[in-house]
């Protein structure tokens, strides 16, 4: 990501994150002159403590001087959250991660997490990379979404086909905060890695021939670790819900394990158990 890049993303972010703060809920008066919705610049300065100046050039994405300790007064007068917070410091003090990865059809999953995919069996889980690409899957996350098997390589990416794939958007009951959940985890990716110019060109790509992605990425949404009820609506055995756990898989290549956990006092596991059953049968 380049300078010019960052700082868009910032002046995004403090825009965005501003207009979902209502005046009343830090004390402001509502007024009756409010063009726009949530809190105006002058209000957040001095909510601040910071020059409405200062925080103007901030919020136009200016490349200005700033300090940690500023940052928490802003971040705190946002209501920012601890991942929000790690988000917007990242992009304004420009801090850069760079991690290796593994070169094209090198990568394999370690023993361990292979073990762990299989013993998992009623429990649909999926393995990202840093990019959000599908680098590993066990039977029931094949049954209850797609055959990622099927997919080649270099689609197997899952942002991508949360938007692109029909199978997607009719499992999920609620697909909008479905996708945001994955958003909110790729954002932090982005703004960790600002050196990857991969994650820009990726965006825009996304942002030009998928107007859906393009909306709710402007949300604005962070999160590493999304705790989620999801409801499925599989075409097989209907209604399915499950818990999705996200979390990282401590390691070189940052990866990330999201598991569907089937709710309890529901069906859901049961009906996945016929479906691999089924599935095995026809085999």
């Amino acid at each position: 990501m380049d300078d010019k890049t960052r700082l868009e993303a910032l002046s995004t972010f403090l825009k965005n994150k501003r207009a979902q703060i209502k005046p009343e809920f830090v004390g402001l008066p509502v007024g009756t002159r409010r063009r726009t919705p949530g809190l105006r610049r002058e209000e957040v300065a001095q909510l601040a403590g910071v020059s409405t100046t200062w925080y103007t050039w901030l919020e136009q994405g200016r490349d200005i001087k700033v300090s940690s300790d500023v940052l928490y007064c802003i971040s705190t007068a946002l209501n920012l959250n601890n991942d929000e917070r790690d988000y917007f410091y990242n992009l304004a003090l420009e801090a850069k991660s760079e991690i290796t990865s593994p070169k094209e059809g090198q990568f394999e999953l370690s023993h361990s997490l292979k073990k762990i995919l299989t013993e998992l069996k009623y429990c649909p889980t999926i393995i990202t990379d840093r990019y959000c690409h599908i680098v590993g899957w066990n039977a029931a996350a094949a049954h209850v979404f797609l055959d990622f098997e099927k997919i080649p390589n270099e689609q197997r990416n899952l942002i991508r086909l949360v938007f692109t794939r029909k199978e997607f958007k009719a499992l999920a009951v609620n697909w909008e905060h479905f996708a945001k959940g994955f958003l909110a985890i790729f954002r932090t990716y982005y703004g960790h890695y600002l050196g990857d110019k991969w994650y820009s060109q990726f965006i825009e790509e996304m942002s030009q021939f998928h107007s859906e992605f393009q909306e709710l990425w402007q949300a604005s949404q962070v999160s590493k670790a999304p705790e989620m009820v999801i409801e499925f609506r599989h075409a097989k055995v209907g209604k399915m819900l499950f818990n999705l756990t996200s979390f990282q898989v401590q390691g070189d290549m940052d990866l990330r394990c999201s598991v569907y956990t089937p709710i309890e006092e529901t069906d859901t596991e049961n009906k996945l158990k016929r479906l691999l059953k089924s599935v095995s049968v026809e085999g």
